[in-house]
């Protein structure tokens, strides 16, 4: 609307959620306290030739923590929209009038925009389809520089580069640090989960208001190697009390599942030219298995039954070295193994986009007898930790030097072979100071693109982009790490 009535509305979210060819969803509200719930507010799906509207009265209004009375949210999908399109949004809410005061009027709360799903995958001479990606975001020092930087890139940047979707791959929150994690009181604990996606989501707001985006989760969304309490991290030893641990797992799935909105599984196609899968390795592990067997196998069926390259989207790499300290998905070396298997199976090359492990990298392995490979693309972090968590902070690795690692386990017809690392490929670093906010060497804070088309010879080309979070170029638009990386998929 127009005439709607502009004011400071930092406290109010719209995140633009996953989109089709056909449809979008959209959340809407606040995740502070200290917000009035509307009596009356509207989204207002907007394209250039009409615009539809969601009405939204008092009771549609959704609260995204349970026992938590304040704080609120709603979700609104919006049907038959155009394939490659791009639309905006608008969340209002009404004032209601004042005799001899002022009229009925709308508040623009906040705005977003969004493109819907190409119908095919972009050939040569059109614009590629891009995907921003980064994972690990700690607000404390960040000071808007990851958000910022992105809406530079997604405003004003290249349309070669500019990121039609967005993938969160984990630890968008840190509900784990601080000694206030030590309360026993349940209202204390479901206070502080919910104030940190307050402080968090205002600060990604630029992120989540444009282009569609979905998120994973990885431990730093419940606790450090969740859903495991055996860490002797001084901060999380209240967990070994019952109340406490099921307390706080609640409050964190209520996060993942009503704030964050993340899939177990979710699939979609780009013509017959690009399948992508999106999966939730984190929220459903116990001690044997990062999925239940029912999600597992919908997984590595689709993995076998590609067609074409396929892009999997996971909160952990699978180019890992044994943990002795915290559990990746080597951990559980079954559905590990069974994963890599169905992976390598139809021949067709799998791009894997991560994060994690606080550095970038890309590597390239193997996939077994049929040809072919794993192109592993690793963002984070969005923001680095500081002071005594600063110690997590990591520079690139390059192990295991073969892949499936031989020295923990074979997969019958296959052969180890040497992974691929590029160190002009990796994301630079920066030394650290004891006494510093950061004491230890560290990754530069950054995100990824990567852009998929057609070239002239039909085949799928992929061009990765790493974008600093901290630095700018003389156009203010975020700079790249490294030179852009090319690869041909099959």
């Amino acid at each position: 609307m127009s005439d709607a009535i502009r004011t400071n509305t930092g406290q109010w979210s719209l995140v633009v959620l996953r989109a089709t060819q056909n449809s979008v969803k959209v959340w809407a509200g606040t995740l502070f306290s200290t917000l009035k719930m509307p009596d009356h507010a509207r989204i207002e799906l907007v394209s250039p030739d009409h615009t539809v509207v969601h009405e939204i009265t008092k009771a549609d209004w959704n609260r995204p923590f349970s026992y938590l009375r304040k704080r609120f949210y709603v979700t609104a999908s919006f049907d038959n929209l155009q394939p490659g399109t791009h639309y905006k949004i608008n969340f209002l809410r009404r004032i209601e009038a004042i005799e001899g005061v002022r009229d009925e009027s709308w508040q623009q709360l906040r705005t977003g925009q969004f493109e819907t799903l190409p119908a095919q995958l972009p050939d040569s001479s059109q614009k590629p389809f891009t995907v921003g990606f980064g994972s690990c975001f700690y607000n404390h020092r960040d000071g808007g520089q990851a958000a910022g930087s992105y809406k530079a890139l997604y405003d004003r940047g290249d349309e070669a580069v500019k990121p039609a979707i967005t993938f969160l791959t984990g630890d968008q929150v840190y509900l784990d640090i601080g000694f206030d994690s030590l309360s026993f009181v349940n209202s204390e604990i479901r206070q502080r989960v919910a104030d940190d996606y307050a402080l968090h989501w205002q600060a990604l707001g630029s992120i989540l208001n444009r282009g569609a985006t979905w998120m994973l989760p990885d431990d730093h969304e419940y606790w450090n190697d969740y859903p495991f309490y055996d860490s002797l991290i001084p901060t999380l030893l209240t967990l070994k009390i019952k109340q406490v641990r099921e307390t706080w797992s609640r409050a964190a799935y209520d996060g993942v599942q009503r704030v964050q909105q993340s899939p177990r599984l979710d699939f979609f196609k780009l013509g017959d030219e690009l399948s992508f899968c999106l999966a939730d390795l984190r929220s459903y592990r116990d001690q044997h298995s990062f999925l239940p067997d029912a999600d597992f196998d919908r997984l590595t069926h689709w993995a076998r039954s590609l067609t074409a390259p396929g892009v999997l989207v996971i909160p952990q790499p699978l180019i890992v070295e044994e943990n002795k300290t915290e559990r990746n998905l080597l951990s559980f070396k079954q559905q590990y193994q069974q994963l890599i298997e169905a992976l390598g199976e139809s021949g067709h090359d799998i791009v894997l986009l991560s994060g994690d492990v606080h550095f970038g990298r890309i590597a390239v392995a193997s996939l077994g007898p049929q040809g072919g490979r794993l192109i592993e693309v690793i963002a984070s972090p969005l923001s680095n930790l500081t002071g005594l968590n600063g110690i997590a902070t990591a520079t690139p690795s390059f192990k295991p030097k073969k892949f499936p690692d031989p020295t923990l386990f074979s997969i019958p017809g296959w052969s180890a072979k040497p992974v691929r690392y590029d160190k002009s490929f990796a994301v630079s670093t920066k030394k650290g100071w004891p006494l510093s906010a950061y004491p230890k060497a560290r990754t530069r804070e950054h995100f990824m693109t990567a852009s998929f088309n057609r070239d002239d010879n039909g085949e799928v080309r992929l061009k990765v982009n790493a974008w600093r979070v901290r630095e700018r170029d003389s156009e203010n638009l975020p700079a790249r790490d490294f030179d852009e990386y090319e690869i041909n998929l099959k």
